[in-house]
């Protein structure tokens, strides 16, 4: 979601722009999207229009926005094959990556420490979820986010209201702060910046960590770090405690227990665990409620974790457990690197 600047001249410039009428993409009038002719998107700028946005703005905007069937190929194109934990595992976790989360840690340490002391959350868990998302900003998508979101929002029936309420968030967050809402890029589907939060995310938990009157998650990464931080602890982080803690069981997950379940979130408790054979790797009180998850690899071996509540937190920035697998694991090698180079 670069600005296609540096920060300061970036944002003066892209305020100027917006100031002027005229957005710094130079991108000719696309069509698909504009007002006069998609009675859809009339109505949108009315409601917008209707809540303090600027009418001529808006138009402007959506004359320039751009479908690309790309997009909507790929949001149908069939879902991957099951992905095994090794194999998960191996696409974020490798040392080079590691090594470069204690270096994004060290670059920007008084923003992390401050993170940590406002927001509870460890530099180590900011900096693996930045690291999965964008590899540290390496990668941060390369659609236009404004030709992602209408493109899903009007020509994508089957999440249409999902995708229209981001569109909307993103023209408010965009022109209020006086960005270019023709330039910034994201993923296909419309995440944005370092952390990738979807505009709805921005709304709700970004914040402007270093200062400087915008919330920046593009081009300013104490931003990110703040911001992530916020959103961790707005679903109730809790700081100091285990995310995980390892079990054995059975050689095949036992069928009275549903693994992987990250939407009931630790609802199974240690006794029933207990009952169907899978034994926590240390003392819990048998009421203790958590996640469990099995871990599956090559060799038909099964490593069972007990999710913790910040387990859960860390699936509902990702609602998939190999997901907040791959962040816990990624942290837990920042640190290890982190301590050997002290």
């Amino acid at each position: 979601m670069a600005l296609h600047a540096v920060k300061g001249k970036g944002l003066v410039a892209g305020c100027l722009a917006i100031s002027l009428g005229i957005f710094s993409s130079g991108a000719m009038a696309a069509g698909e999207f504009d007002p006069a002719d998609h009675p859809e998107v009339r109505a949108m700028i009315d409601s917008l229009d209707a809540k303090g946005l600027d009418r001529s703005k808006l138009i402007q905007v959506m004359q320039n926005a751009e479908l690309k069937q790309s997009i909507i190929k790929a949001m149908t194109r069939p879902a991957e094959r099951h992905l095994r934990w090794d194999e998960y595992r191996n696409i974020f976790i490798q040392p080079k990556r590691a090594q470069a989360g204690a270096a994004f840690i060290e670059k920007y340490h008084d923003a992390m420490m401050r993170a940590q002391q406002e927001y509870g959350v460890p530099p180590e868990i900011i900096a693996a979820i930045i690291g999965v998302e964008t590899s540290y900003g390496g990668n941060k998508g390369s659609y236009r986010v404004i030709d992602a979101l209408s493109t899903l929002a009007f020509e994508f029936p089957r999440r249409a209201d999902f995708f229209r309420k981001e569109l909307e968030a993103y023209l408010d967050i965009t022109l209020n702060q006086g960005l270019d809402p023709l330039a910034l890029k994201g993923s296909y589907a419309g995440a944005m910046g370092y952390p990738q939060f979807m505009p709805t995310s921005y709304q709700a938990y970004a914040v402007d960590f270093n200062g400087d009157g915008i919330k920046d998650l593009w081009n300013e990464p104490e931003d990110a770090i703040g911001s992530v931080a916020s959103y961790f602890s707005r679903h109730h982080w809790q700081s100091g405690e285990p995310i995980y803690i390892d079990a054995t069981g059975p050689m095949t997950p036992p069928g009275a227990i549903a693994f992987n379940q990250v939407s009931k979130g630790t609802s199974t408790t240690i006794a029933a665990l207990e009952q169907a054979g899978i034994k926590a790797d240390g003392a819990l009180p048998s009421n203790t409620s958590v996640l469990p998850v099995a871990l599956d690899f090559e060799d038909g071996h099964t490593r069972y974790v007990l999710g913790m509540p910040n387990f859960y937190v860390i699936t509902r920035y990702n609602h998939s457990h190999l997901y907040a697998m791959a962040v816990t694991t990624l942290a837990e090698h920042i640190k290890d690197v982190m301590a050997q180079e002290k």
